[in-house]
């Protein structure tokens, strides 16, 4: 409103506005003794009486635009801030129910995993020049974490401890090459080895190679680690998305992990397992 005040365009309507007035008072002066109808003076004020009538009617609508244009921006203003705070409580109650399923999911597994010990961690960094997922939690030596303990979700394998500070540590993901893990088709047995590969990392998973060439895995093919050292037996890696030839025309299948790599937050580290292999530490 102030700046339209201050505008050039105001002021010259605000002069015209004031002529016609003048003319206006003359006019109604005039018009004591003479109609306008009757006299030369008459028809040369009548249109400015009209033309008068006409900005004073502009200047009403305008000042009514402006007072609703006012108000209907007070009323969006508190309709945003009732939408933030919707919105903010709709955070909380999913990060709420979110972590409700997590500490079941954590008590599920410790009790059905008895010679497992965990730490449940969260995630707090990624890093975003890694093409392999490599992320950042929140536990670390300080709380019994060594560098290859698995991690895990409640959906499956995530990868394992690669790095370990005090108060934190890092992650490598089954997407990189870094890892190795025994594995096997729940369905038909046929093992292999999981590593990871670029090419299969670009899409989100990871691939199983030294497959026979006579084996049977198939596309929706559960694959599943088959213990010793650094993983323990019957974690779920993921299922088979693709099956195809290497150079050396062995077998391999690329595996989409059942842990959703994209959207992890809680997790937990299997710091102890029966028959675990202590390859990182103390």
């Amino acid at each position: 409103m102030r700046y339209f005040l201050k505008s050039r365009r105001f002021k010259i309507a605000a002069a015209i506005l004031a002529l016609l007035l003048l003319v206006s008072v003359i006019a109604r002066i005039a018009g004591g003794a003479l109609s306008p109808q009757q006299s030369i003076l008459g028809s040369i004020i009548a249109p400015f009486q009209s033309a008068f009538t006409s900005v004073s009617n502009f200047f009403k609508d305008l000042n009514r635009d402006i007072n609703g244009s006012e108000e209907l921006a007070r009323e969006n203003a508190e309709l945003k801030n009732q939408i933030n705070e919707l919105t903010s409580s709709l955070l909380d109650y999913e990060a709420a129910v979110s972590e409700n399923k997590f500490l079941r999911d954590y008590l599920d597994i410790k009790d059905n995993k008895t010679d497992y010990q965990f730490v449940d961690a969260k995630l707090i960094a990624r890093d975003s020049d890694d093409p392999f997922g490599t992320f950042t939690v929140n536990k670390g030596s300080l709380h019994s974490v060594a560098v290859y303990d698995p991690v895990i979700d409640s959906n499956g394998l995530i990868g394992y401890v690669s790095e370990v500070g005090a108060s934190y540590c890092k992650v490598t993901t089954v997407l990189s090459p870094d890892i190795s893990v025994a594995a096997f088709d729940r369905r038909t047995g046929d093992l292999g080895i999981l590593s990871g590969i670029l090419s299969a990392a670009e899409n989100g998973d990871t691939r199983l190679g030294n497959l026979s060439r006579n084996c049977s895995v198939a596309i929706g093919d559960y694959i599943v680690t088959s213990g010793g050292g650094v993983f323990p037996d019957g974690l779920l890696i993921g299922t088979v998305s693709a099956v195809g030839n290497d150079y050396n025309s062995l077998i391999y299948a690329d595996i989409t992990p059942a842990a959703d790599l994209d959207d992890l937050r809680d997790m937990m580290i299997i710091t102890y397992f029966s028959g675990q292999t202590n390859l990182g530490g103390e």
